[in-house]
């Protein structure tokens, strides 16, 4: 294949992913088009690409799932060649062909390879003609499955043939749950992908999860950057990644590794892609399906062996042969990503779409962020709600946890609610620590973990926070840019009340289950200098002075103990100390206040009245007015941010009123369906 010459690239995509590229066409001097839909018009990678071209306003066919817009705009900006990313167009093939039919370079494998691996019932068919060992599967119509419901080997994992992401994917436990696990797969295979087919197979039960990475290119070469375990997951969904696997001996590493590698070869696959496998309690692996294109979870690889792979797929894409052979391949260390949603681990890990007022990224050796934030922002319900990836390298897995420990606690996005708290108890969990999980991990385990967010919250005293609070309010309002070291001699002792009455609410980023009211803590101040406050909060003596000024976060001292610290105003002229990876918000109740009451107030259901869990829209209704129901019954669907959310009843009794139709859009406030005893 002839060398191409690259000069200006479209990068189909938004987001995290969007600005990463963009970074590495800044790195090999290539021009970069971004595209953006209405509500992305001042986002980050709009702002840091060479030009940005509209799509306009409308659905995600509208924009980001727009061929013919997409093309247009490429050609209309000169590209060269389209880099789709991940996700939105990144496996449609026929966006593939649409790029090659207007002579741009497709940043990808061809057509045939996506269409071959994203078919999961042609790649599983592939797969076994090559020798690549599969788990049991079931392929058929919905009723040819149903038909053999007794004769499955419980429990089945049900698949969207052309899915990913754990869209379309559903355990059945047994016959009983069959038919409504099918019927929703089915829809969401359908709405997510275009195509409703699906199969079952067989679950291996404790399994891990491992991918390897794949670079090939036109000229027969094909080479692994070694393995990731992603085995940390919530519906299906990875959470934390992380390269080299501790599972695997080095006999299986090499050869799940050179598995990968094989099937690659097999069908003459070229640029980058993961093959991944499943494993079970004894080591064997089986191929689970093929991703087509960069993941979320690369930078892990790339931390790992210093190989950035976005470069290397424009090398492929433009037919030169790889920088790399299998024996230049060096991994070094061990490299730990964590995924930062906003989302509500309390609250069955809902999305919190909303206002991101305050972001700052911890700064320190072994951390890289890839985000698609540097200032306040809006979280959109319209897409996925990943803010960032946190990616922390170390010598070796006990480093590299720890370095991710400090990290999320030194990482502060205030906004609705994160993961991060949630993050923090996973690393801090020592089944994590000691390798003793599965994919299904974290279900099996929700409650010790939500309990972790909660313990790590009651073991942080208050009277530090409030103790941390008061000297950053003083400090910030009457010594900052003074000459003087007394605040006395400035202000004079009567202007302030030696007694003060400082309230803490409850958490913002991690709320508690409790509703127990806002703690009032009365404090006398002993001493106030510059850089320094002694005060007495329930009979004990805080000492806090400041050890180093670090710009947002500062090191203070609190009773010969070094912390970490951030202080910022909030929206309602509160405060919100950042201490140890959680917020506390504060006031001093001394002071002129607007705000009175700042805990939250969650939305919830009443057993008999149903309100949406958050915005989005009404994709199903199962009843009517006047139907009979029982506990558990689905009494209609609620989609957003790629997530169906199923209205349960809470209590048995007859359908009073339905507010709501298939299609409608909806918001927390919004009454969905009321019952009657």
């Amino acid at each position: 294949m002839p060398s191409k010459k690259i000069h200006k690239i479209l990068v189909a995509n938004r987001g995290e992913i969007a600005v990463r590229i963009i970074g590495t066409l800044k790195k090999l001097s290539i021009n970069s088009v971004a595209i953006y839909a209405d509500n992305d018009a001042d986002s980050l990678h709009c702002r840091i690409a060479d030009e940005a071209r509209p799509l306009g306003c409308g659905s995600l066919k509208d924009t980001y799932l727009n061929i013919q817009k997409i093309i247009d705009l490429a050609l209309d900006a000169g590209a060269d060649a389209i880099h789709p990313g991940y996700g939105f167009l990144s496996e449609n093939a026929d966006f593939a062909e649409a790029c090659k039919a207007n002579n741009l370079i497709f940043i990808g494998p061809d057509a045939d390879s996506m269409r071959l691996m994203g078919d999961k019932i042609r790649a599983r068919q592939f797969a076994i003609e090559n020798d690549i060992p599969v788990v049991w599967g079931l392929v058929g119509s919905l009723e040819d499955i149903e038909a053999q419901a007794a004769a499955l080997p419980y429990p089945v994992l049900i698949k969207a043939s052309a899915g990913g992401g754990g869209k379309g994917m559903h355990i059945v436990d047994d016959a009983s749950q069959l038919h409504l696990s099918l019927e929703q797969a089915a829809r969401e295979a359908e709405r997510y992908f275009g195509n409703g087919q699906i199969f079952v197979e067989q679950y291996i039960r404790n399994p891990r999860h491992i991918e390897v990475q794949i670079l090939a290119d036109h000229h027969g070469n094909v080479i692994h950057l070694y393995e990731r375990e992603c085995s940390v997951q919530r519906r299906y969904q990875k959470v934390i990644e992380e390269s080299p696997s501790p599972t695997l001996t080095e006999e299986k590493r090499k050869a799940i590794c050179e598995t990968a590698v094989n099937l690659c070869k097999k069908m003459n696959y070229n640029n980058a892609g993961t093959v991944e496998f499943i494993v079970d309690e004894n080591q064997n692996f089986y191929f689970l399906e093929m991703n087509t294109r960069i993941q979320v979870e690369h930078p892990v690889t790339e931390q790992r062996t210093g190989i950035d792979i976005v470069e290397e797929q424009i090398r492929i894409a433009r037919g030169k042969v790889m920088g790399y052979t299998q024996d230049s391949v060096m991994a070094n260390g061990h490299a730990i990503e964590c995924r930062i949603y906003a989302e509500d681990p309390e609250n069955n890990f809902m999305p919190a779409p909303g206002d991101i007022t305050l972001y700052h990224e911890p700064k320190m050796r072994g951390v890289r962020i890839d985000s698609s934030i540097d200032r306040p922002t809006t979280i959109s319900d319209s897409y996925d709600p990943m803010i960032s990836k946190l990616i922390c390298h170390g010598k070796d897995r006990e480093s590299a946890i720890e370095i991710t420990r400090n990290a999320l606690k030194d990482y502060i996005v205030q906004t609705k609610k994160t993961n991060i708290p949630y993050l923090q108890s996973i690393i801090d969990n020592d089944d994590f620590i000691e390798n003793k999980i599965d994919t299904s991990y974290c279900e099996k385990h929700q409650d010790e973990l939500i309990d972790s967010m909660v313990k790590m919250r009651d073991e942080i005293k208050k009277e530090d926070v409030v103790a941390l609070f008061l000297f950053y309010d003083f400090n910030k309002k009457y010594l900052e840019n003074k000459t003087i070291d007394n605040i006395w001699e400035d202000i004079g002792y009567w202007r302030y009340n030696m007694n003060i009455d400082v309230e803490i609410g409850r958490d913002a980023a991690c709320h508690v289950r409790t509703d127990a009211a806002n703690v009032v803590f009365h404090v006398q101040i002993d001493r106030i200098r510059r850089k320094s406050l002694s005060c007495t909060i329930n009979g004990q003596t805080y000492e806090v002075m400041l050890s180093q000024n670090g710009g947002d976060i500062n090191k203070v001292i609190i009773n010969g103990m070094t912390e970490s610290i951030f202080v910022s105003e909030t929206n309602d002229n509160n405060y919100c100390v950042h201490l140890k990876g959680l917020d506390f918000i504060c006031r001093r109740n001394d002071e002129l206040n607007d705000t009175k009451d700042y805990s939250h107030t969650e939305n919830k259901n009443s057993d008999l009245e149903y309100h949406s869990p958050m915005p989005g829209k009404v994709i199903k209704v199962n009843v009517k007015e006047g139907d009979e129901v029982k506990v558990d019954d689905v009494l209609c669907v609620v989609e957003a941010m790629k997530m169906e959310n199923n209205i349960k009843a809470m209590t048995s009794g007859k359908v009073a009123k339905v507010f709501v139709k298939e299609n409608d859009k909806v918001d927390v406030k919004t009454i969905l369906i009321e019952l009657a005893l």
